[in-house]
């Protein structure tokens, strides 16, 4: 959006010269509008264009809930960023109750919108999100049960989804992603079938975990989707443990987890689907009745202990191409005591990004988690989380007020630099990479 222009065609009468300075000074910084604050024109990139210049690790990788509905996944997260200064407790739906002080400007709310990944109730997509979609303010969509009561009614629900992008300005295709883990937690019916334990428990586990990796990008691709929430990565520290109990863990064992959740993910994305691997730093250490979906969790692991198994299986799968990491909500005080690894710098920047060297997308889990309830509603959650690092915001809840809260509150940080605009449009980056490359698949 250009400028508007503070030439006048009257002449004006001489000014003292510190008038002429300060009239120097208003035009340069641009007007108030009703509007809210004009947008720079560096984050006015057109919703048909890249997101502009983006960092070398932009780019996305080298490699191409149990029964029991939880949060975890697909339905939980937090970030370094300040908390909002009106925290609101999120309603059940994890909808925004706060009314935004500003109206974020257009090119701002278009980028934001290509953090965000949304869901809906039932099963056909709701008129709004379909023109969301086509606006080109959406990243994804994350699919359920409920939203695939059939498989025809799931191909009729995709096919719709994906005409709605291919009309948005830039026609690239959205992620589409859901739980397809094994065992208990598979969103679809088909392969893979076996369970995390049954795979290590297996005669030939590092083939039983390729032959499930195989199998669950054939069930996603059928469907038309083109990322997985998987595989786990927790290394369990005690049997029956919460992650254990659900027989999402490969083992005890960090160099077991690492061996059968590369061949996993490999065999996945050598078929087109993109894997995630979770829950970063490990969620192996919470005990029976510690889930994130339901209240906050605390994880006071050794630094030590928790980089020698929880963060060794990510080693692996960062140099097997994952393409996506997922960040637990747990808080781990030895890295930081303060905030779920989410929603903190120090473990998604500091331990993910630099110590490790993840270049791909990070995503959070569900927003709407009971772990973050001391967060603020969606949109304090989405900047905390956007802040701390993570590329894509996972709005869970069923609800598309939820996912538009959390644009809109990214859109008001950056127009506001709350946000850093450099960051932003290198988080915009690695999402876009993601999704243009399924246009090469």
């Amino acid at each position: 959006m250009p400028r508007p222009s503070h030439r006048s065609t009257r002449r004006t009468p001489r000014r003292p010269v510190r008038f002429a300075l300060l009239a120097l000074l208003l035009a340069a910084v641009g007007p108030a509008t009703a509007l809210g604050p004009v947008v720079p024109l560096a984050l006015q990139a057109p919703p048909d264009g890249p997101a502009g210049p983006v960092d070398p690790g932009a780019g996305p990788g080298t490699g191409a809930g149990a029964g029991t509905r939880t949060a975890t996944d697909s339905d939980t997260a937090t970030g370094a960023g300040a908390v909002g200064a009106n925290p609101v407790t999120p309603t059940p739906t994890g909808r925004t109750s706060t009314v935004p002080t500003t109206v974020p400007a257009a090119a701002s709310l278009r980028l934001a919108g290509r953090r965000i990944v949304y869901s809906y109730p039932g099963d056909t997509p709701p008129p709004e999100l379909l023109d969301t979609i086509r606006a080109g303010r959406a990243a994804g969509v994350i699919l359920f049960k409920e939203n695939a009561p059939s498989p025809e009614q799931l191909r009729v629900a995709v096919e719709l989804l994906k005409n709605a992008a291919q009309e948005s300005p830039s026609g690239a295709p959205l992620l589409l992603m859901t739980d397809q883990e094994g065992g208990k937690v598979r969103r679809l019916p088909g392969a893979p079938v076996h369970s995390a334990r049954q795979t290590g428990a297996a005669a030939d586990p590092a083939g039983d975990a390729a032959r499930s990796g195989a199998g669950a990008a054939g069930t996603l691709a059928d469907a038309g989707l083109n990322v997985n929430l998987a595989p786990v990565l927790d290394v369990f520290d005690a049997p029956d443990n919460f992650i254990d109990h659900f027989e999402r863990s490969y083992s005890g064992k960090p160099e077991v987890v690492a061996e059968l959740g590369t061949a996993f993910l490999a065999a996945q994305q050598q078929s087109g689907v993109a894997a995630t691997a979770k829950h970063f730093p490990g969620l192996g250490a919470a005990a029976r009745e510690e889930n994130t979906d339901e209240r906050p969790v605390v994880l006071p692991v050794p630094l030590e202990e928790l980089r020698a198994r929880g963060e060794e299986p990510y080693r692996a799968a960062i140099a097997a191409g994952v393409r996506l990491v997922m960040a637990s909500w747990a808080v781990y005080p030895a890295l930081d005591a303060d905030r779920p690894a989410g929603l903190s710098s120090l473990v998604v920047q500091g331990e993910l990004r630099r110590r490790l060297g993840f270049r791909g997308v990070t995503v959070t889990d569900a927003l709407e988690a009971g772990a973050l309830a001391a967060f603020g509603d969606t949109g304090d959650r989405a900047v905390a989380a956007a802040g701390a690092g993570m590329d894509l915001l996972l709005c869970s809840a069923r609800d598309i007020q939820q996912g538009d809260a959390a644009a809109e509150a990214l859109a008001a940080a950056l127009d506001s630099g709350r946000l850093d605009a450099g960051e932003f449009r290198s988080a915009v980056g690695r999402v876009d990479s993601l999704r243009t490359s399924f246009n090469r698949s």
